[in-house]
């Protein structure tokens, strides 16, 4: 170890420029990776929190509208309570549901949080670790309230808040019984405080419907309880409690619940394990250029070295000694790189955190870390290191001693040339990815909406803001900033609520299309900038349209010659519902596919949210002092919170917006190594043709032409890398598209691009030292001939 420590440091001192390149390489390679890999670790760890998690589960349901499989995780409210008692192997069972942001105050303090309602059973199921409390009376009372640590410090501070009283929604004190850690990112779960679902279990008889979805319900089985067998029971199960209920219910493991929550046909299909895959495949993919840097390096400069290995040999070294040292001193080398790889992981990391949205840790100490350090240093090392210590070590001593030319040709130059062909045949295929995946996005967000997402503000409709609407609109109005202003039950991007409980004359009894229902007023299709297709909107009187609805054009086209105005819907079998408009087709939920049939009533009185469009040449600080300033006059005791519509709609395209940015982060990186080695084997080039090149200058050869001849073996190879990656990145991203219902089409001139983009780069990194070598004095290179 001694002897490779000191040969090894000898040759990093003796050759700077190739150490940097080498270490530079494998570090940024390593770093690359490592930071792959810590992303990849962060998602499979998803829910690893709950000790239970290899027994939890929340119940799905499948539902068949038109022939197609749908699923849902929404499920009747009673249906918890039955199945402890119903199915064997079920442990226990609780739901939740109910609500997401609440206000809770304390004193002159409020703060919305997120929360959830929930049954007692929840505690034990989860295990939620109790930082002041129990479990065993955390519910005693259904004005009780649990919250977590972050929570509990925002109100109380380090005082243990057991007993003490929180204002909920300025309305119901609850106590304070239990305080709970915090959750961690990487939990699917995430609430800051849990209150008894029985506080509001009463007051909506609905919520005790077998046919009504609404509740989660989460499920412990028993350590020996075959999920096949309570599949099997689960399965017709709501049908059992409610005759002619065809939906069924199946187990969904908790861990899969990040990785594998994409259901294509009422089958499990996808989901974010593609990306995990995708990344972790990149991070290889990476961490193996920079192996094909290390060997296209070392084996480029091996002829320096012929004399030491002759010398050592007839010193009496054997093939398996010489073996064991070059190998050594690649395994050296890999950990001084592995060292740079940590300093660089550590200064990335903010920023990768801010990218990804994560709070990623290095963790150098833990065991796990160190051991991948370790293994990766080492494996890197032993697999960069390989082919140069076998290649170096085959040298015959008689030959290099004599100074006869060691013949490079043959097997190792055509396998250096395979391996720059393969660098860069990556590279470009992560290049025409990145691209593919950015048109693809802007291909989706700036198709025909069917409304206008800009200059719109979502405001959550707490208190009795509501009840104050028409004094709000007005003054919203007279601000003369403000265009409309309208109330409706979900956000402007969603619809939460879907039934098949429609009928029309001349239906078709085999079909049972699931229809999209909301409440809004009559500001609602001026407000989001819809157009009516016929008919009239809403009167502001709700009264004169309790029982006249708007429908999409979807829904229209669903009813066949029945859907014109003045058609009659019957629904639950008995209400009837006159058309008295139809609205062009506006997308909801789905961004990639078609508009689904959507049915609008004039209710409000539950209203959740006010949506606000400000006029396109409004100062925006000026929208948002005087529109907080009225709903804060109106709605007291509530704080002005809002979201702007087009930031909402962006994040509907988070993952591929991600995922986009992470390829083209890979890429640029793929290429800067794949660079740094072509750097360094055209400087080994012009260096082993520095006598040619002295020759060629005095016969009288240009800068130019020898500049194009030293570039020209590199272009070749470049030339075949394209010929490889564009049929494979053809296929690949063409795969990737089925995902989506609405794509973009590949264009030719992606792969042009990717492919003059990856010359000109190469072309400038060998020309740097073409041109040296052309430029150099040949005199110099000459004066030993």
């Amino acid at each position: 170890m001694r002897n490779f420590l000191k040969t090894t440091l000898r040759s990093l001192l003796k050759n700077k420029a190739y150490s940097f390149l080498n270490i530079a390489g494998l570090a940024i390679g390593i770093a690359c990776a490592s930071i792959i890999f810590l992303w990849v670790q962060d998602e499979l760890t998803f829910n690893h929190n709950f000790q239970k998690r290899d027994n939890l589960y929340r119940i799905y349901e499948n539902q068949t509208y038109e022939g197609k499989v749908s699923t849902f995780h929404a499920t009747p409210g009673p249906m918890a309570k039955s199945l402890a008692l119903d199915i064997p192997g079920i442990k226990m069972a609780a739901r939740s549901g109910g609500t997401g942001d609440i206000l809770f105050s304390l004193g002159d303090k409020t703060i919305n949080e997120k929360g959830d309602y929930a049954d007692a059973e929840i505690f034990s199921i989860l295990k939620l670790p109790f930082v002041y409390g129990s479990a065993d009376n955390a519910f005693h009372d259904v004005h009780s309230v649990v919250i977590n640590a972050t929570m509990a410090k925002k109100f109380f501070g380090d005082t243990n808040p057991i007993g003490k009283m929180l204002k909920m929604n300025n309305e119901q004190d609850f106590t304070v019984t239990g305080v709970i850690e915090d959750l961690p990112n990487n939990s699917t779960l995430q609430f800051h405080w849990l209150a008894p679902l029985n506080d509001i279990d009463p007051k909506k008889p609905w919520m005790k419907d077998w046919g009504a979805n609404w509740a989660h319900t989460y499920v412990e089985l028993e350590p020996t309880a075959d999920v096949n067998a309570v599949n099997k029971k689960l399965a017709n199960y709501i049908g059992t409690k409610k005759t002619g209920n065809t939906t069924e219910s199946f187990l969904f493991a908790m861990n899969d619940w990040n990785l594998h929550d994409n259901f294509t046909d009422g089958k499990m299909d996808g989901g974010r394990i593609v990306y995990v895959r995708l990344f972790a495949i990149i991070g290889f993919i990476i961490l193996f250029i920079a192996c094909i840097n290390f060997m296209n390096l070392a084996t480029a400069r091996s002829e320096r070295r012929a004399k030491e290995v002759g010398v050592r040999k007839v010193m009496g070294a054997g093939k398996g000694k010489l073996v064991s040292q070059f190998i050594g001193e690649a395994v050296i080398m890999s950990f001084i790189a592995v060292a740079v790889a940590v300093l660089l992981v550590a200064l990335a990391l903010p920023s990768f955190n801010n990218l990804v949205q994560k709070e990623l840790t290095l963790n150098l100490f833990t065991a796990d870390h160190v051991a991948y350090l370790i293994a990766i240093g080492a494996i890197t090392g032993l697999l960069a290191g390989s082919y140069p210590a076998f290649y170096l070590s085959s040298f015959n001593p008689i030959s290099v001693l004599k100074s006869i030319k060691i013949k490079t040709s043959a097997s190792s130059g055509f396998i250096r040339q395979s391996l720059v062909v393969i660098q860069f045949s990556i590279s470009i295929i992560l290049i025409i990815g990145t691209v593919v995946i950015y048109q693809q996005i802007q291909h989706v967000k700036n198709r025909k909406l069917g409304f206008n997402k800009n200059n719109l503000i979502s405001i959550s409709t707490q208190g009795k803001l509501v009840g104050h609407f028409p004094v709000v609109y007005n003054e919203l109005k007279k601000t003369g900033v403000i265009e409309d202003a309208a109330l409706s039950d979900y956000p402007a991007l969603e619809i939460w609520s879907n039934t098949d409980n429609y009928s029309w004359e001349g239906k078709d009894a085999s079909k049972n299309p699931l229809i999209s229902i909301e409440s809004v007023n009559e500001h609602f299709l001026s407000t989001m900038d819809m157009k009516l297709a016929s008919g009239r909107n809403f009167y502001a009187n709700p009264t004169i349209d309790s029982n006249n609805v708007i429908i999409n054009e979807a829904f229209a086209k669903q009813m066949g010659k029945q859907g014109h105005i003045g058609a009659i819907i019957t629904e639950g079998g008995s209400k009837r519902l006159t058309v008295t408009g139809i609205v062009k087709d506006y997308l909801y939920n789905d961004m990639y596919a078609a508009s689904a049939p959507m049915l609008l009533y004039n209710h409000i009185d539950g209203a959740r949210f006010l949506t606000i469009r400000f006029k396109h040449d409004a100062n925006l600080q000026d929208v948002l002092s005087k529109v907080g300033s009225i709903i804060k006059s109106n709605n007291p005791g509530y704080p002005f919170e809002y979201k702007f519509v087009d930031d909402e709609f962006d994040l509907l395209f988070k993952t591929e917006t991600l995922t986009g940015t992470l390829a083209g982060v890979f890429a640029s990186l793929a290429i800067l190594i794949s660079c740094l080695g072509l750097f360094g084997l055209a400087a080994y080039t012009a260096e082993r043709r520095i006598k040619e090149i002295g020759i060629r200058k005095v016969l009288g050869a240009t800068v130019a032409g020898l500049t194009g001849l030293l570039s020209k073996d590199f272009l070749q190879l470049i030339g075949i890398s394209c010929l490889i990656a564009f049929p494979v990145a053809y296929l690949a991203i063409n795969s990737w598209l089925q995902n989506y219902q609405y794509r973009v089409t590949i264009h030719w001139w992606v792969f042009a691009t990717a492919g003059i983009l990856t010359v000109l780069i190469a072309l400038a990194t060998v020309s740097f030292q073409a041109i040296k070598a052309a430029l150099s004095n040949p005199v110099k290179s000459l004066r030993n001939e």
